[in-house]
């Protein structure tokens, strides 16, 4: 994509909108009549347009104001949490490389590990001002896709766990919706095309909160934001990023973790 904003927008905030909202676009397609175009499509079609900005803002809300909770859930955020000495994801030579190429950015020494011990608070907001060099550095879209992909990854992840509990609301509704239009129609007719599709909206909405239920969780989150530090972390190796030192060449390789090592993704993230 040549625009990101555009990009992010679309994949990260537009999309949860309209998974969370299937369900209700399915009901309201029923009562469109598709057989012939005119001006009442054409005002669907705009109204539709509007609703899908506001939508992308509604899932962009939502992502925001759960973020929070699950950065406390998770210790802080990975690309913080990641660069202590204390943490286990990388190496030692590894995270030395990363502290040797943000320490060079900030003109500051990177903290030891008894600095780290004696004032944590402290030594965390010096890898949170480095992530945020590194994220402001890694925008340009061409030269990181592949940190743009992961984070729009991220982002989509993040909206669509906003928007779950929202959309389990909205099933319900639908779903009580439909067996009120059936009651008023009993005997219901499957022959009839409405009574056809009305059923097929609530088997929507059924399979819609299983989705939601089984597959959209917070341990999605969490791998998407680590999975973004990772990347955005391995960024100190991109030959895009000069004028800073390189860091040392173990900083390319897949940390080890207790209890096997990990094999190495591409992955960047913004």
């Amino acid at each position: 994509m040549n625009n990101p904003l555009d990009a992010y927008t679309m994949k990260a905030r537009l999309v949860p909108a309209v998974i969370a909202g299937a369900p209700a676009f399915a009901f309201a397609a029923i009562f469109v009549s598709w057989g012939s175009l005119g001006v009442t499509h054409l005002i669907v079609a705009t109204a539709l347009t509007v609703l899908f900005a506001a939508f992308a803002d509604i899932a962009r809300r939502r992502g925001k104001a759960i973020e929070p909770k699950l950065i406390e859930r998770m210790g802080g955020l990975p690309t913080t949490t990641t660069l202590r000495h204390r943490d286990d994801t990388y190496d030692d030579d590894t995270r030395a490389g990363f502290h040797a190429f943000i320490a060079a950015k900030l003109g500051k020494p990177a903290p030891t590990a008894s600095e780290e011990a004696a004032d944590p608070a402290a030594v965390d907001s010096y890898y949170a001002r480095g992530a945020t060099w590194l994220r402001e550095n890694t925008r340009d879209a061409k030269k990181f896709d592949i940190l743009l992909n992961e984070n729009i990854s991220y982002g989509f992840r993040r909206n669509l766990l906003g928007l779950k509990l929202p959309g389990f609301v909205l099933n319900a509704l639908i779903v009580a919706i439909c067996l009120a239009i059936f009651w008023r129609r009993w005997p219901v007719d499957l022959s009839n095309t409405f009574d056809a599709k009305l059923l097929a909206v609530v088997v929507i909405a059924v399979l819609h909160a299983i989705y939601l239920a089984v597959f959209v969780t917070e341990a999605g989150v969490f791998e998407g934001a680590k999975t973004y530090a990772r990347q955005l972390l391995l960024c100190t190796q991109s030959p895009h990023l000069s004028g800073a030192p390189k860091p040392c060449s173990t900083a390319a390789r897949m940390p080890a973790r207790r209890g096997g090592a990990k094999t190495e993704a591409k992955i960047q993230e913004q």
